[in-house]
């Protein structure tokens, strides 16, 4: 019996933060993934994954320095699905606060924001997920816990399909078209990270 062939992800590799761990997640869920920058693998992908760890303006910056920008545009106007972890979910949007006058990836309408007055900063800890609208990415989550670090995130708006409470609703998930970004780390997340990563490649197997 022919086994099915393993979906190809692309860990778009822009040389930010730790990017391995998010391609050995997908690994262990049954993805093909591949940490790249060459431009003929991504556009032969399944799928496509954006992490990053920092701030806003130098990964922007490393990822427009490493011509990948260009290929993640290129890709989700093509319908590839797109994920985009932690600082890899607040490129998606237009802009940061963070960075003043560094666009972002414009894949989203909206920009991040500083985290609520009067909560600390940044949030690093375990919160529990809140799904606003389903989504096959956060399939079997609702209620989940998962592991946050981070001081900024996009405001609440149209693609927001999860949130967490931190002074108030954090946006913590969204989804448009072939575009998802989650802004906690699935690598970091045990089960439930696992869970999640397992439903983007069920996505791509789908397609």
């Amino acid at each position: 019996m022919q086994e099915t062939p393993r979906p190809l992800v692309a860990v778009l590799d822009y040389g930010i933060g730790n990017l391995r761990s998010a391609q050995k997640g997908l690994e262990r869920v049954g993805a093909e993934a591949r940490l790249t920058s060459d431009a003929a693998l991504i556009r032969r992908a399944d799928g496509l994954v954006l992490p990053g760890v920092g701030a806003f303006g130098p990964c922007m910056a490393a990822l427009e320095d490493a011509g990948l920008d260009s290929e993640a545009r290129r890709a989700t106007a093509a319908g590839v699905p797109f994920l985009g972890i932690c600082i890899g979910m607040q490129m998606l949007f237009e802009g940061s606060e963070e960075a003043a006058g560094r666009a972002g990836l414009g894949l989203l309408a909206g920009q991040v924001r500083r985290l609520p007055d009067g909560v600390k900063a940044p949030q690093m800890q375990w919160n529990q997920l809140q799904v606003r609208r389903p989504d096959p990415l956060l399939e079997g989550l609702d209620g989940s816990w998962v592991y946050f670090v981070h001081s900024f995130a996009p405001e609440p708006g149209p693609a927001t399909i999860a949130t967490c409470s931190y002074g108030g609703a954090v946006t913590a998930a969204v989804a448009s078209g072939p575009v998802r970004g989650v802004q906690f780390h699935p690598e970091k997340s045990g089960r439930a990270g696992l869970a999640l990563l397992a439903n983007f490649v069920s996505m791509l197997a789908g397609r």
